[in-house]
């Protein structure tokens, strides 16, 4: 069976981008950035991207590309007994971060149809947790699923569904080539329309103005590293499928700097509209920017509808605000269906149609127990554990499977041959010790907070049951998986080195 092709290399860029560029790039940066240093967080930020992200990027596109695979496949190329890592990273990822990652989605769909009559009343807070989400106490009291959700997500599914079906040539290189030009195009809109709103400069000033004293805290370094390992999909099997469907000669190294450099660039430009908003309401309201600015979904959903009806021709904003989500979120949400797609005819030879459509509906099922009203608790604590320990664990195992049990340089070398811009005995420090101490603080981190006190104040017996029970679940599975026997033999083949 031949393995398909990008049409072209701008299609697969275009692909990557729009797997990197999710709905974090719009809500989560700015608000690090503000709460960080402002434009003194830049700094972190760069070195970040230039010795963690870039380099990780590199990585995954030569793993994939080298080793002709999705994650599972091309990990057991490396080392036979490593399989379980690619199914664990695509694992977690399908039935786990998309499962409720179309829901927010969901609600994107939602709130940009409620966006032409500012359909969310006078109060969007009480909107959107009473009436929207109807919240329940905690996640054990789910209660009922909210219909207008569930018609949403129906929608995303139906969508997701219909692109990666099509293959990549047909689906996936398409849809990114329309979506996201028309995402860049609605985001300049959205810039260009928030800078020229009264008290914009305010906003822009509270999220660039440098506060260089904020680096000699460690956690703003440690943020940054953060932010550079989630917003460039690295860790979840993406990049690595996505690379196998490029042809031989390929210029890796270049492809990812400009992964690297585009999404990025996407997020700082962005974090302009977000802040500009920001400076309007608090100009609107006569209060300081640090009590409208609010992080995440309270941006999305609170901040952004509170300004968008206040505003001249806000109904108007608010759908083009939405309907870049709604683009940024299906551009990632595919590229995570595809990377478990892959996996699975990698290994089984099974019908890519028929193993699309039964993924999407497991998918569909899966997601439903985040439209209950007890939805936003489940998220942000599956959210929490896969994210902040599913990948990072996943990162870690990657650089020490490639590059202490592998010889990196047969993949430094295979990228030097065919890119613009050579890696030199550099790039193997970052890999096999500079990353992945940086990701094993971060996880320390993480694991000392969690300790300390429960994430959040939910109890332990949530905690444990929806986060680390997700989290270990996955794990069993991927060894599991990786233990049945290859139904195809591409697996006994090497890499494009040995060829």
């Amino acid at each position: 069976m031949k393995r398909e092709q990008w049409k072209s290399q701008f299609g697969f860029l275009l692909a990557a981008v729009g797997s990197a560029i999710g709905l974090g790039n719009i809500w989560r940066f700015s608000y690090m950035a503000y709460s960080n240093g402002g434009g003194a967080f830049l700094i972190p930020y760069v070195i970040a991207l230039l010795t963690a992200g870039v380099s990780l990027l590199i990585l995954e596109f030569a793993i994939g590309h080298e080793r002709i695979g999705s994650a599972p496949l091309a990990y057991a190329k490396i080392r036979h007994n490593w399989e379980w890592l690619g199914w664990w990273a695509v694992i977690f990822v399908m039935f786990g971060i998309e499962l409720y990652y179309v829901v927010i989605i969901a609600w994107c769909l939602n709130f940009f149809l409620l966006s032409f009559d500012l359909g969310w009343g006078s109060d969007p807070n009480n909107f959107f947790f009473k009436e929207f989400l109807v919240l329940s106490d905690g996640p054990a009291d789910i209660g009922q699923i909210r219909t207008p959700i569930l018609a949403s997500l129906i929608a995303v599914w139906a969508l997701n569904w219909i692109i990666v079906y099509r293959g990549i040539r047909k689906g996936i290189e398409i849809a990114n080539k329309i979506f996201m030009p028309l995402l860049f195009v609605l985001t300049a809109i959205l810039v260009f329309w928030a800078l020229s709103l009264d008290g914009a400069i305010d906003g822009i000033k509270a999220y660039l103005t440098p506060d260089f004293s904020k680096l000699q805290e460690p956690k703003v370094w440690i943020d940054a590293y953060s932010q550079i390992f989630f917003t460039l999909s690295l860790g979840f099997g993406i990049m690595i499928a996505y690379a196998s469907y490029l042809p031989a000669k390929t210029n890796i190294t270049k492809n990812a700097i400009l992964t690297a450099v585009i999404n990025s660039g996407y997020s700082l430009f962005a974090g302009f509209a977000v802040f500009s908003v920001l400076g309007f309401m608090a100009s609107s309201q006569g209060k300081p920017i640090s009590e409208v600015v609010t992080k995440s979904i309270g941006l999305a959903f609170v901040a952004y509808p509170q300004a968008v009806s206040i505003m001249p021709g806000g109904n108007l904003f608010g759908a083009i605000f939405f309907l870049s989500l709604v683009i940024a979120g299906i551009s990632s949400s595919i590229s995570i269906i595809e990377a478990f797609t892959s996996a699975a005819v990698d290994k089984f030879a099974i019908d890519r149609k028929k193993l699309v459509s039964g993924v999407c509906a497991l998918g569909f099922l899966g997601s439903i127990i985040f439209t209950t009203q007890a939805g936003l608790f489940w998220l942000d604590i599956a959210d929490h554990f896969l994210t902040h320990y599913g990948l990072v664990v996943v990162g870690i195992a990657e650089c020490v499977l490639v590059g202490w049990f592998f010889n990196l340089d047969v993949l430094r070398k295979h990228v030097n041959k065919i890119s613009s811009i050579h890696l030199g005995t550099w790039w193997n420090f970052l890999i096999k010790i500079f990353i992945p101490l940086v990701l094993g603080i971060i996880l320390v981190g993480d694991l000392y907070s969690e300790l300390k006190e429960p994430y959040e104040g939910y109890s332990w017996a949530a905690l444990i049951s929806i986060g680390i029970d997700w989290v270990l679940l996955t794990f069993i599975a991927a060894i599991v998986i990786a233990m049945r026997p290859w139904r195809t033999d591409y697996h006994k083949s090497g890499g494009r080195s040995e060829d």
